[in-house]
């Protein structure tokens, strides 16, 4: 059973500092390689399914979350504010509020709807120390967040269309989903007292989840303070559940953020806005990653791509060379020279690296390379460039195949 914690800091992930704090993870190199490909990834993800990207500040004066509902219900979970001048500022809990104030940055028609700015953005929850832990829950957050500003008409497809990215991403992840939940709100003043707000919003959902044919349980108290969600539910190694992507359609601040659209018939409308996040946080989704994968990531998310063992110091350049050029093709390849030990040795080393290419006396005369794969096959010897070329196209075409015939 693997643990992100331990096997994070073994393969040199990330690590914790105390004078950095509790909940707050560093990344190393190779864990920063594994987070960049991730955020390019859900990046590209979005840009495909028309959404745009946008930037935001982490800092939002007190006014602002006030405005939005978060100082009132859920200031708990905040940082408290700090004093500026004559102003008070905060370390935003979420991305939201600043997006509906792109939103409203200018007058909006129906022909520009549906918009879908997306962002990764930090965002900051003050977490209690005792339930800190690795990556899971950490106190600075990276959040794959977007929102989809839409007439109601268009609010069912644009969630169930969030829900197929969802899918399309764990599949390409490696990961699976162990169930959906309707997360509904509970009892007290945690959430929004509107009635018909989550009666509208949470016919939408059951609409979403029924149309998309997906088994789900309804949980009450576990809802966002201002609407029904949908979570997509991971379990680690040992069972433990957690949420890592959601979709959520909100009618409560667009209304309190005064949004507005022209409609077709020349009158003001209130868009509804879809709340939906592929991989929640960054954080959160490599540490489901190292324990689901053992660390042997998808060669597309690997660190290093390709291995490249020289069996001697004489076939050093060719090793070299055939790196630089798989650098030059857009892969992250190393050598592993006999200085690191026998050939053996750096086999087993490299063990969790997908692709592993040898060169011996034979290899270089004939200009090919003796080609291993983690998973033990051992498809045989290839040209340089005809090796390069096909790790190029396992890892453009992402997934979890190492190789085909």
């Amino acid at each position: 059973m693997h643990d992100h914690r331990r096997l994070g800091r073994e393969l040199g992930l990330f690590d914790t500092d105390p004078l950095m704090g509790a909940g707050l993870p560093y990344w190393l190199p190779d864990g920063a390689v594994v987070r960049h490909t991730l955020e390019e990834y859900v990046r590209d993800a979005e840009r495909r399914a028309g959404y745009r990207h946008v930037y935001s500040p982490v800092l939002g004066k007190r006014e602002l979350y006030e405005l939005s509902g978060h100082w009132a219900h859920y200031s708990e979970d905040m940082y408290p504010a700090m004093r500026v001048g004559a102003e008070e500022v905060v370390l935003r809990p979420s991305l939201c509020p600043h997006h509906a104030l792109i939103y409203r940055s200018r007058a909006r028609s129906y022909r520009e709807l549906p918009l879908r700015i997306a962002e990764l953005g930090a965002m900051y929850r003050s977490e209690l120390s005792g339930v800190l832990g690795g990556l899971t829950r950490v106190r600075a957050i990276q959040l794959n967040d977007a929102h989809v500003f839409c007439t109601l008409d268009q609010a069912v497809e644009e969630a169930r269309a969030a829900l197929e990215l969802i899918g399309r991403a764990y599949a390409d992840l490696g990961i699976s989903a162990v169930r959906h939940r309707l997360s509904l709100p509970g009892e007290g003043g945690k959430y929004v007292a509107d009635p018909e707000l989550w009666r509208r919003a949470t016919a939408l959902l059951r609409e979403v989840l029924d149309g998309a044919g997906v088994t789900y349980e309804e949980a009450e108290g576990e809802a966002a303070f201002y609407g029904p969600k949908i979570d997509v539910q991971i379990a680690d190694p040992a069972g433990r559940e957690s949420t890592l992507s959601t979709v959520q359609i909100d009618f409560h601040q667009p209304e309190r953020f005064g949004l507005q659209y022209v409609g077709a018939d020349g009158r003001k409308h209130r868009p509804v806005m879809v709340h939906r996040s592929v991989v929640g946080s960054v954080e959160r989704a490599v540490a489901h990653l190292v324990e689901v994968h053992g660390g042997a990531f998808p060669a597309w998310l690997a660190p290093v791509q390709l291995l490249v063992l020289p069996v001697g110091e004489e076939q050093l350049a060719e090793a070299e060379a055939l790196v630089a050029a798989a650098v030059a093709g857009g892969l992250r390849a190393e050598v592993a020279g006999p200085e690191e030990g026998s050939l053996g040795a750096r086999v087993r080393a490299g063990r969790l690296v997908p692709y592993q290419a040898v060169i011996g006396a034979r290899e270089a005369e004939a200009g090919v390379v003796a080609v291993r794969l983690r998973d033990g096959r051992r498809p045989g010897a290839l040209p340089e460039a005809e090796l390069v070329r096909r790790i190029g196209e396992r890892v453009a075409g992402r997934g979890t195949t190492l190789w085909t015939d």
